[in-house]
């Protein structure tokens, strides 16, 4: 899935987790907002979600993951799986455009409609349009610096801007 507007990128370091995403709504070639939130905390501001495609997907989204933790009892792993089984056999949900990842003190998680839960090996997900910048980027800063984590999506978020058309610098970051 390509959705394009947005990036989304967590990273764990040093015993901490940062969440970032970009602020650029775009329809079609033009921008119409800059300063979204993407990033939000749910279920008692335990987790961190961010979302990539439309809006109300990922909102629609969000609600139901924060439904399976009230149901699990705040189990990340259970919920994101259960989540992804009923976006992917529902009729109505398997037409959501919308990609998300969901993370907590232990563990993160990329979501998606085709029935994945990816958990990373190197503690660095990124998801929509700039997501592969952010994602080598943070990854290199991980290797190749002292930066803590929240620095660390900053900066990579803001490489990821430089390359990607849909992706601006005005971020929202969430941390654990």
């Amino acid at each position: 899935m390509n959705f394009h507007g947005t990036t989304i990128l967590a990273v764990r370091h040093k015993g901490k987790l940062a969440v970032a995403g970009d602020g650029q709504v775009t329809l079609n070639e033009t921008v119409i907002k800059h300063q979204a939130r993407k990033v939000r905390r749910i279920y008692n501001d335990k987790i961190i979600v961010g979302f990539a495609g439309g809006a109300a997907d990922g909102m629609n989204l969000s609600e139901r993951l924060e439904a399976k933790l009230e149901r699990y009892n705040g189990n990340l792993t259970r919920s994101a799986v259960e989540l992804a089984r009923d976006w992917r056999t529902d009729k109505y949900l398997r037409r959501l455009e919308a990609i998300m990842i969901a993370a907590d003190n232990s563990r993160a998680f990329l979501i998606s409609g085709n029935g994945d839960v990816i958990e990373p090996d190197e503690g660095v997900v990124a998801i929509g349009s700039g997501g592969v910048a952010a994602q080598a980027a943070a990854t290199a800063l991980i290797k190749h610096s002292d930066m803590d984590a929240k620095t660390i999506v900053e900066e990579a978020m803001k490489i990821a801007a430089s390359l990607c058309i849909y992706t601006n610098n005005i971020l929202t970051v969430e941390e654990l």
